[in-house]
């Protein structure tokens, strides 16, 4: 997409972090988070996963990959700042990693977080 959207100002930024996205933090123009992982496999998952809805959403974030642990870094380059659209795919990978089926009740079980060779996130 090449529409420009308005531009958020510093402090709703901070304000809509705190209230919706409490793991998330502004930083030199960007909204950022860091996904924890239990190792390789979890990352790569991560990645995939914002990879994923990054590409579906048509918007691009930029990431840093380490061996347990991914940044995820927001911000929308044609309005050269933080717009609503970095905030809606921001809620949606919030949903999508920290998602735990095993939580809701239901069929979807979840994996079992107390067996070391099946947690691949660390949960907040």
């Amino acid at each position: 997409m090449t529409d420009k959207l308005p531009l958020l100002s510093e402090d709703e930024i901070r304000q809509r972090l705190e209230r919706d996205l409490p793991h998330w933090f502004y930083e030199n123009g960007w909204i950022r988070r860091k996904y924890r992982t239990e190792g390789w496999k979890g990352t790569l998952m991560v990645v995939n996963a914002v990879g994923h809805l990054a590409e579906a959403a048509w918007h691009h974030p930029d990431l840093t990959v380490s061996y347990a642990f991914v940044i995820v870094k927001l911000t929308t380059h044609s309005s050269k700042g933080v717009t609503e659209r970095d905030f809606a795919l921001a809620r949606k990978i919030e949903e999508v990693i920290q998602w735990q089926p095993g939580r809701e009740g239901g069929v979807l079980e979840g994996t079992p977080n107390d067996d070391q060779r099946f947690r691949y996130i660390k949960y907040d």
